[in-house]
């Protein structure tokens, strides 16, 4: 079977991603829901970091969070490495606390890695890679950035997930 695609198109350029349900099929099924629920369209990449990452999938242009389901079981653990261009979910301190926001490594990021089984030490998912438009998300992660309604590296001017969709080649 093929891997799954998503095109996200935001006003930078577009970016394909390749999914990994053999590696990650619980984190791919929750975000391919909120793909098939057009959950991230309109949302903001709302944290951007130079030679870092870029994150995104949550937010509204008012810096509302969105609703989301529950959060998911994180499957750091899959042996796949934070690696310039592959995708991950974001999550809060907790280990388990991931749900829809997601970002793009723009940067080899190893201490995002899973290295042990407490909230510090599991690492974040990686369960996508992108397979085109990198450009892009390099292109967004340059951007210029300031503090804005308690959120850090904010884009300055917003740059929104115009869509998220499956693609089918």
């Amino acid at each position: 079977m093929d891997n799954p695609m998503v095109l996200l198109e935001t006003p930078e350029g577009e970016i394909l991603i390749e999914l990994f349900p053999d590696k990650a099929p619980k984190t791919v099924e929750n975000f391919l829901q909120y793909v098939d629920d057009e959950f991230y369209d309109g949302t903001l990449f709302h944290r951007v970091i130079r030679k870092f990452m870029v994150q995104g999938g949550g937010l509204t242009f008012s810096m509302e969070e969105k609703e989301t389901r529950a959060p998911i079981e994180n499957e750091a653990t899959n042996g796949l490495k934070n690696l310039e261009g592959t995708v991950a979910m974001a999550r809060a301190p907790e280990a388990h606390s991931a749900a829809a926001q997601f970002f793009i490594n723009v940067a080899d990021n190893p201490d995002l890695d899973h290295v042990d089984d407490t909230d510090d030490g599991f690492g974040y998912c990686v369960f996508g890679q992108v397979v085109d438009g990198m450009e892009t998300a390099l292109k967004i992660s340059k951007t210029r950035t300031r503090d804005f309604q308690g959120y850090a590296d904010v884009p300055t001017d917003p740059i929104s997930i115009i869509s998220a969709r499956r693609f089918e080649l």
